[in-house]
C-alpha cells in the first residue's frame, strides 16, 4: 500500500509545482520575463508563445525588452500583448519592444496578495482531495490488518500536514514579496 502514499505524494508535488506556476504569473512590481508567459503571437498562422520567438531580458529592473528573432514581428507581439490583457503597454521600437513596468499602488498589492491567498487555498483543498481519495481507497482494502490501516491513514495525515505547510509556506513568502516595495 505504499505505493498509494507514493502516488498521493506525487499528486501533491504536482499540486504544489501548478501553485508555484500561478504565482509567477502574479506582479510583484518589478520586471520579470514570466508576467510575459501566456502571450501568444501569430508567427506563420500558429499561435506561439512569445518566449519561442523572441528573447525577453530584464532591463534596469522595471522594464522589459523584448528583441523578436524574426524583426518582422514586432507589430504582431506589440499587438499580442495588448490582446492579452495584463495590463502593460508595450513601445514599439521597431526592432524590438519595451515594456515598463509601473510601481504597483498599495491597493493593487493588498488585491494581489488575496489572489495569491485564493490560489492557496485552492491548493490546499486539492491536497485535501488527495488524502480524502487515499483513505477511501485503504478502508475499503479488505486484506490490510486494523494496524496497518491505521498506520497509512497516519501516514497519509502526515503528507498532507507537509504539503498543506509548504503550500502556506509558498504563500506567505509570495505575498511579502508583493508588499515588499
Amino acid at each position: 500500500m505504499t505505493e498509494k502514499i507514493n502516488e498521493s505524494k506525487m499528486k501533491m508535488n504536482k499540486v504544489v509545482e501548478n501553485l508555484e506556476s500561478a504565482f509567477q504569473d502574479i506582479r510583484t512590481g518589478s520586471a520579470n520575463p514570466n508576467m510575459l508567459s501566456k502571450v501568444e503571437v501569430e508567427y506563420y498562422g500558429t499561435m506561439t508563445p512569445l518566449s519561442q520567438v523572441s528573447s525577453i531580458t530584464v532591463v534596469e529592473g522595471r522594464q522589459l525588452y523584448i528583441k523578436p528573432f524574426d524583426a518582422s514581428l514586432t507589430s504582431a507581439i506589440e499587438k499580442a500583448i495588448f490582446a492579452s490583457n495584463i495590463g502593460l503597454t508595450p513601445q514599439n521600437e521597431s526592432i524590438a519592444i519595451r515594456i515598463s513596468v509601473p510601481q504597483l499602488t498599495e491597493e493593487r498589492r493588498k488585491e494581489f496578495t488575496k489572489v495569491v491567498a485564493k490560489y492557496a487555498e485552492e491548493a490546499k483543498v486539492s491536497c485535501r482531495n488527495i488524502r480524502r481519495d487515499a483513505l477511501d481507497i485503504i478502508k475499503k482494502d479488505k486484506t490490510n490488518s486494523e494496524d496497518l490501516r491505521k498506520m497509512q491513514e497516519e501516514e497519509i495525515q502526515k503528507l498532507t500536514d507537509e504539503f498543506t505547510k509548504k503550500i502556506d509556506d509558498l504563500c506567505a513568502a509570495k505575498q511579502a514579496e508583493i508588499m515588499k516595495i
